[in-house]
């Protein structure tokens, strides 16, 4: 059940977690607060106005955030971002998240990356990357493949396709197995997709028509001019392919 919270609003966490996750407008607090047990459960505050959400992650971990209407994104770590290199350096990339500071991305920061072997990555060229860390005080860093395997795991360079931009709502509802948008439209276009929690969508079809398709429905969705039904969105891939 969602709740509704102010900025400084107090969120006890569970201490039945083995692991807690902080996502977007939640900051860890110093307070503690009574949890029933014999000690104190850790306490985090709201830092937006917006309904509380929560969602169950692997091994017993606990996500928490608050969906609010911002429309600037504000990198949160683990975070799944994509962003577009505007700079490089001698020891790896400057990359544009659309946050108020440009993200950090090492050269080695690759699956299989060496000192002698680095990805050679072009001004221009999206990445999907992982946010590794994210504090206010320090501009935030990314890293293209899975810490716990080691593996690309999809994370890396995007090539050809096309990026769409939207809110950062729904790019939150595109992550979630229940929302009925993409998999109505995996049944009549085949593509490929990244989609980042910092308002951005890459897909890449097989042709120029579904490419256009895909952008016009999922813009359609985020304006409210096509609704997030099936019935809907079926109606609207057999519009723009027609």
């Amino acid at each position: 059940m969602t709740s509704l919270v102010l900025p400084g609003d107090s969120i006890p966490l569970p201490s039945s977690s083995k692991s807690i996750v902080l996502g977007p407008g939640i900051a860890a607090s110093t307070s503690r607060v009574q949890s029933g047990r014999s000690q104190d459960a850790p306490a985090c505050i709201a830092t937006r106005l917006g309904l509380l959400g929560s969602a169950k992650g692997k091994e017993k971990s606990e996500q928490y955030w608050v969906e609010g209407s911002s429309k600037r994104y504000i990198p949160a770590q683990k975070d799944m971002v994509l962003g577009t290199i505007i700079a490089r350096h001698a020891e790896g990339y400057r990359v544009d998240l659309g946050s108020a500071q440009m993200a950090s991305l090492e050269g080695l920061a690759f699956e299989g990356a060496t000192k002698r072997s680095k990805p050679n990555l072009k001004v221009g060229t999206l990445v999907y990357a992982r946010v590794s860390l994210a504090n206010r005080d320090m501009e935030p860093e990314i890293e293209c493949f899975d810490p716990n395997t080691g593996k690309a795991e999809g994370f890396g360079e995007l090539k050809g396709g096309l990026m769409v931009t939207c809110s950062l709502q729904l790019c939150r509802k595109l992550l979630n197995p229940k929302f009925p948008v993409l998999p109505t439209l995996a049944a009549s276009i085949p593509f490929e997709i990244a989609v980042g929690l910092n308002g951005r969508v890459w897909f890449k079809t097989e042709t120029v028509s579904e490419s256009i398709a895909l952008k016009r429905i999922i813009e359609g969705v985020d304006s409210g001019h096509i609704k997030a039904e099936k019935e809907d969105v079926e109606q609207a891939v057999k519009e723009y392919l027609a």
